[in-house]
């Protein structure tokens, strides 16, 4: 039974597809007879078809994207039989996604962000974070979402959201809460910040020059005024607070807990040992009070007596004390110290009853030093030419000198743990040595000939610390790029970039593997689709049904119906298209029913933002894979952001203007 029910699975999901194929493009037929003209029909039918493959994820969302792409394509092809002159996108054009401005952005912030967090920057950044919010979703979802919000309005929101892409992957990392719920929030106000200043995003950038251009063809009396930088800054506040309350309040209801695909590796080496050699360790942290009895002994008065291993420290007013020449059996513990120990449950609650000691229900002191990225369990193995056989981890000072913390010796078949004086036991060639340490140490450990490091699957974090003079000149130089000239986006981000590579900030593969190339070909495949939507005048006659619809309704629901359209377009094309095509509309509307044209065209530029239910904004494309996300997850958590959006937008535009 349990063979047949994957093939039948199989054949069920295969005949779900074709069903759906074979539904579109009947509804392509039927609009061909039914739109104003066939181009239109059949660019909505794909248009319809990409929606449907993207909500009910017929295929990955990378695949269906580029298999609209390669539709678009065989339209010319086709031409003919659809009852075209001409495909509906031109072949020399329909690979320009790869090569656009947007694209080509992601990829060099990709790379920026790869940079600093390779320098050591970002860690500080997440650990500086993680003391101000500690391990709490709701704290930490507040200061990480308004910071890259405050970031973002000053600059593009996908740069925003790549730089703090390593830093939210580090939090994840040390407080054990998922990527998929601290990087949506992140993406959803880097967006949002975008509408905090009118040089945060690309359509309130270009606002400006097209009120500049509609006003050629005004009379004077009609003439708009150009925004100021701060003139949305009220409704930009506004849309930020209301996305990082939404996520504080809602959260643990819309957001999903999703495997990232950048998951840290070495995550539970506990349970990996508990299984191989029956250790059931745990890593504590705890505090000595004033009282405790604890307080004037040594290490080695207490470690193999109650079967406790200290592996850090941290005294009042210093700083944390961890591996390679940190700690020895000599060092005296006192008032207020912090310790870091690994033992086993039983062990410890019999450490902790003995001496009164205060232990915390989760790291925070040593939420840094601790992390899974940073320190684990590992095997070693003492081979044949060790200059440490016939001597025990005392006589060499092991903790302190190679800065590995013994909890296990394998030998002969036998596991023996802390408390069995093993470190006293002279060690033969074979051994297994079963410790804590820090990654770092164990990389040092692995050239070195007296050990044979056998634990590979860790974290081999090579960070750069004397590159980051070079990495912060290069980020600096296309931030200032960006913000002080009129150099297009793409390459005033490859110069950074490409400056990391240069400088050795990066190795070149380093800079390949720092790109999501799921998040790329996504967009690249979906820029065609916006083309066509554009190029056969479907946008404009999505616009003109819709506003025949409202047209003689009252001056808010004409607006909010603007809002809406300018939302939709969003999601199917580029911002900068949609607010190029809907601005010069709305403002003829606007003095067609005697509203304020100027206000329209704000309402637009900031509508163009509001793209939160599916992931083709550059942010949420961004944080897709690293998050782990499936386009269920941005429905669910961007249907309500959404339409909180339209709201704050809508009252805050009408009270202030």
């Amino acid at each position: 039974m349990t063979q047949i029910t994957p093939k039948i699975s199989t054949k069920a999901l295969i005949k779900k597809r074709l069903a759906s194929v074979a539904i579109f493009i009947m509804l392509a037929v039927f609009l061909a007879y039914k739109e104003p003209t066939i181009e239109i029909a059949w660019v909505s039918a794909i248009l319809l078809l990409t929606i449907y493959l993207f909500a009910f994820e017929i295929v990955d969302v990378d695949i269906a994207a580029v298999s609209i792409m390669v539709l678009l394509g065989l339209s010319s092809l086709f031409a003919p039989i659809m009852g075209l002159e001409k495909g509906l996108v031109d072949p020399n054009h329909l690979f320009d996604g790869f090569s656009s401005n947007a694209v080509m952005s992601i990829i060099a912030v990709m790379i920026i962000g790869a940079g600093l967090d390779k320098t050591g920057i970002m860690s500080k950044v997440a650990a500086f974070i993680l003391n101000v919010g500690g391990t709490s979703e709701k704290r930490i979802i507040p200061i990480v979402s308004t910071t890259v919000a405050f970031i973002s309005s000053f600059m593009q929101n996908v740069g925003a959201a790549a730089l703090f892409l390593p830093v939210v992957a580090r939090i994840s990392a040390r407080s054990g809460l998922p990527m998929s719920r601290l990087l949506m929030p992140m993406g959803f106000c880097a967006i949002l910040g975008g509408t905090v200043t009118m040089v945060g995003s690309s359509p309130l950038i270009l606002l400006n020059d097209l009120i500049h251009t509609s006003n050629t063809a005004l009379p004077a009396d009609q003439q708009m005024q150009a925004w100021g930088l701060f003139s949305v800054t009220p409704i930009g506040i506004a849309l930020v607070a209301t996305g990082v309350l939404y996520f504080v309040i809602a959260g643990r209801f819309v957001l999903p807990v999703t495997k990232s695909e950048s998951s840290p590796t070495g995550s539970d080496t506990m349970q990996y040992f508990q299984d191989v050699y029956g250790i059931s360790y745990e890593l504590y942290e705890m505090v000595v009070p004033d009282d405790s009895q604890l307080v004037g002994k040594h290490f080695d008065d207490i470690e193999t007596k109650y079967r406790v291993r200290v592996i850090a420290t941290k005294r009042p007013g210093e700083a944390t004390r961890v591996g390679p020449g940190a700690l020895d059996r000599d060092t005296g513990l006192q008032a207020g110290m912090v310790l870091g120990v690994v033992a086993s449950p039983k062990d410890l609650f019999h450490f902790i009853n003995e001496f009164n000691l205060k232990k915390r229900d989760e790291l925070r002191t040593f939420s840094e030093a601790l992390a899974n990225t940073k320190a684990g369990i590992a095997e070693v193995v003492i081979p044949p030419c060790s200059k440490l056989i016939g001597k025990s981890a005392r006589d060499v000072w092991m903790r302190k000198t190679y800065g590995i913390a013994m909890v296990g010796l394998h030998r002969d078949g036998n596991t023996m743990r802390e408390g069995e004086d093993i470190r006293n036991m002279p060690l033969h060639s074979g051994d297994t040595l079963v410790v804590h340490t820090t990654w770092e140490t164990l990389m040092r450990l692995e050239k070195d000939k007296n050990f044979v490091v056998i634990t590979t699957e860790y974290p081999r974090e090579e960070l750069r610390p004397k590159k980051v003079v070079w990495a912060g000149v290069f980020f600096f130089i296309a931030l200032s790029m960006v913000l002080f000239t009129d150099i297009k986006l793409s390459i005033a981000l490859l110069t950074g970039a490409i400056g990391m590579v240069l400088s050795g900030v990066l190795k070149i593969d380093e800079a390949y593997e720092a790109v999501s190339w799921k998040t790329v070909f996504l967009l690249a495949s979906l820029i065609p689709l916006g083309m066509a939507v554009e190029q056969t005048g479907t946008a404009k006659w999505i616009a003109d049904q819709t506003l025949a619809v409202v047209g003689d309704m009252p001056i808010w629901v004409i607006q909010l119906s603007i809002a809406i359209l300018a939302t939709f377009f969003t999601l199917v094309m580029s911002n900068v298209g949609a607010t190029v095509l809907l601005v010069p509309l709305a403002v003829n509307i606007a003095l067609g029913v005697g509203a304020d044209p100027a206000l329209f065209a704000l309402t637009v530029a900031i509508a163009t933002s509001n793209s939160f239910i599916i992931p083709t904004h550059q942010v949420n494309a961004l944080t897709m894979g690293p998050g782990g996300y499936r386009v269920p997850d941005f429905i669910r958590a961007g249907t309500i952001m959404t339409i909180l959006f339209l709201v704050v937008m809508m009252l805050m535009l009408n009270l202030i203007y």
